[in-house]
């Protein structure tokens, strides 16, 4: 072999290396920007649930606060009922 060869081979050799570099670059860059979606996609989830898990807080506190003043509304109908028959029973 030749020099004039020998630093052909060598230059041939060299740019295999930098376009395998280059495509483990492109590979690497797409992983981490996969990686960087895939995190904002967990934070906009965890957003997401404790949005929901404040709003079913709030639901459950209605929901028990309309139980108490259906019950206190039972209540007062069963007193304005008997009041109405104390008083048709007179």
């Amino acid at each position: 072999m030749t020099n004039g060869e020998t630093v052909r081979a060598a230059i041939e050799e060299l740019r295999k290396a930098i376009v395998s570099l280059d495509n483990a670059l492109d590979m690497r860059f797409d992983r981490e920007r996969d990686h960087g979606e895939v995190e904002g996609e967990v934070r906009r989830v965890n957003t997401d649930r404790s949005r929901l898990a404040q709003e079913l807080d709030q639901s459950e506190f209605r929901a028990n606060r309309l139980e108490e003043v259906n019950r206190e509304v039972s209540r007062r109908l069963v007193t304005a009922m008997e009041t109405i028959r104390a008083v048709l029973d007179r």
